[in-house]
């Protein structure tokens, strides 16, 4: 029997930001938000991807779903390379890939009514209309915790858990496979926080939805995913099974990471020792020759400034792009 492929593969991503120096200037620099990433989610999983504000991670998620025009690289979905589609060919696959964004204050259009904002995509790809339409809208609704009345009111009078539940409910409209979840828990409450990502678990497990799944917060992040990628100033510094990952961190910023993780334990908080990163971040204008991360890595050799590490698979899936282990 062979083995399944993946439903999203994604090869030497690239998406670059022109910016200008000055208003008369032509010569153009270039924001690397992301810079030569790869990885792959089979069916039904959800890959975790973290790092710091402003490694890239948002970018990739909205890239990968063509809401940014990639500079370079493959975005194979389905088995088809999405990526060089014009906006007409591209369409069949919108209904297949949705978001759920960050903020859920913002994403929701305070003009429309909540029926209205789920049943767009729904009017758009001309799935169904009069009854059979606010039947499904009243199903989204209660799937995701809320009631059919709700459909009337307008989103300022939600509280921010249950206006991230509308948008759960408006990527789900269309029946998507694949979902980039743009930290959707990080605005919320921490006691909505959870149920909003049980909700996630459990409509992944009846509808057989595919993640991405974007967050700062490294244990919900292990809680959700089965893959975790971790990203420093647009590159993936390491990937691997959720559980290998967090037992055996390999690259040195990932170990920082998940130094950060609070311990409720007093007595292992005390054990674990904290790794303080020192330095800034470089500009992704400008970013260092070789190994971004060497300028804030005490084990750097001077290998890591001049070559870019690539990554490498240690077993089990398990891969790093870092010098300390040729």
């Amino acid at each position: 029997m062979s083995k399944q492929a993946p439903l999203l593969e994604v090869k030497n991503l690239k998406k670059y930001f022109p910016v200008k120096k000055g208003l008369f200037d032509k010569q153009k620099s270039f924001v690397k938000a992301v810079d030569d990433v790869s990885f792959t989610i089979n069916r039904g999983e959800t890959l975790g991807l973290v790092g710091e504000s402003g490694c890239g991670k948002t970018t990739t998620g909205r890239t990968v779903i063509k809401l940014y025009e990639p500079t370079d690289g493959s975005i194979i979905f389905d088995g088809v390379d999405i990526a060089k589609l014009k906006p007409k060919e591209m369409l069949p696959y919108r209904k297949k890939i949705q978001m759920i964004f960050q903020d859920p204050y913002a994403s929701l259009d305070g003009r429309m009514t909540v029926g209205d904002i789920i049943g767009e995509a729904i009017d758009i790809h001309k799935l169904m209309n009069g009854k059979e339409r606010l039947e499904r809208i009243h199903y989204l609704l209660n799937r995701v915790g809320l009631n059919s009345e709700h459909a009337n009111r307008y989103p300022h009078e939600f509280s921010g858990g249950q206006r991230q539940r509308i948008g759960i409910a408006r990527a789900l409209a269309v029946q998507p496979d694949f979902i980039v979840c743009d930290e959707p828990i990080s605005a919320l409450d921490v006691s909505i926080q959870a149920q909003v990502v049980n909700m996630l678990e459990d409509l992944q497990e009846d509808l057989g939805l595919t993640y991405l799944f974007i967050a700062h917060d490294l244990s919900m992040v292990k809680h959700i995913s089965n893959k975790i990628g971790v990203m420093y100033l647009g590159h993936m510094v390491e990937i691997g099974e959720s559980n290998e990952l967090y037992k055996n961190p390999m690259h040195p910023y990932t170990k920082a990471l998940l130094s950060a993780i609070p311990v409720p334990d007093p007595d292992m908080s005390a054990s674990n020792k904290r790794i303080v990163l020192e330095g800034e971040t470089p500009s992704p204008i400008d970013p260092p020759k070789g190994c971004r991360f060497r300028a804030r890595c005490k084990y750097a050799k001077p290998i890591c400034s001049e070559v870019t590490p690539v990554l490498k698979d240690f077993g089990n899936g398990h891969e790093v792009a870092c010098h300390l282990y040729e």
